[in-house]
C-alpha cells in the first residue's frame, strides 16, 4: 500500500519539483526520463526515422540532465523544454530529415488489405496524400517546419512552442501560418477537385 501511495505521489508532482530535487540527488531526474522518453523519442522517430531516433532521444535527455541546473523552476511542464531541445538536435540532421520526407514521397502506394469499407477508403485517402504531404514537408523552410511539427505530431501548443524554439508566440504563429499554407496549397496541387472543407 505504501509502494501505491509513494507511486502516485510522485505522478502528482511536478517536472520542476523533479528537476529541482535532483540538483541534490541525481537519480531523481530517471522521473523525467520516464515521464517523457517514449514521446521525445517517437517525435525524433516520426522526423528522422527510427536508425537516427534512438541516439536523438539519448541525447536529448544527456543533455536535459546536463543542464538541469539551469532549468526554469518557475516552467512546471518541463515538456516544451526537452521537445526545444530535440528540435535542436534533429536540426543538426535536417539533411537526413529532408531526404527522408523526399523518401517517403516517393514510397509506391500499398495496395489497401481487406476490410472494413471506411478503413479501406481512409487508408487509400491517406495514401494518396502521402506523397505531396511528404514533398511539402522536405520543401519547407527547418524553422516553420519545426513550429508545424511540435504542434501537429508533438501536440504542444503555441506559447509552448514558443518557449521550446526560444521564439515569441507571434513568431510561431507566423511560421505556423505559412507552414501550414504552403501544406495546403501541395496537397490542393495533388488533389485539384478536393477543396480545404473536404479536407
Amino acid at each position: 500500500m505504501a509502494a501505491v501511495t509513494r507511486a502516485l505521489a510522485a505522478e502528482e508532482v511536478s517536472d520542476a519539483a523533479i528537476i529541482e530535487h535532483s540538483w541534490r540527488d541525481p537519480e531523481r531526474f530517471a522521473a523525467v526520463f520516464d515521464r517523457y522518453y517514449v514521446q521525445i523519442h517517437g517525435f525524433a522517430a516520426q522526423r528522422l526515422g527510427p536508425s537516427l531516433a534512438d541516439d536523438v532521444a539519448a541525447e536529448t535527455f544527456l543533455i536535459a540532465f546536463d543542464r538541469r541546473e539551469r532549468y526554469d523552476l518557475s516552467r512546471e511542464d518541463a515538456q516544451p523544454w526537452l521537445y526545444g531541445i530535440v528540435a535542436n538536435l534533429i536540426a543538426r540532421h535536417h539533411r537526413a530529415e529532408a531526404r527522408r520526407y523526399r523518401a517517403l514521397s516517393r514510397t509506391p502506394r500499398g495496395e489497401a488489405d481487406d476490410g472494413h469499407a471506411d478503413q479501406v477508403a481512409g487508408r487509400v485517402d491517406a495514401q494518396a496524400r502521402q506523397e505531396p504531404l511528404m514533398a511539402a514537408l522536405a520543401k519547407i523552410s527547418d524553422a516553420h517546419r519545426d513550429v508545424l511539427l511540435l504542434v501537429a505530431w508533438a501536440g504542444l501548443s503555441c506559447e509552448e512552442v514558443a518557449e521550446a524554439l526560444g521564439i515569441t508566440s507571434a513568431a510561431v504563429r507566423t511560421r505556423l501560418h505559412r507552414a501550414r499554407k504552403t501544406i495546403r496549397a501541395a496537397l490542393d496541387r495533388a488533389e485539384p477537385t478536393t477543396t480545404g472543407e473536404d479536407r
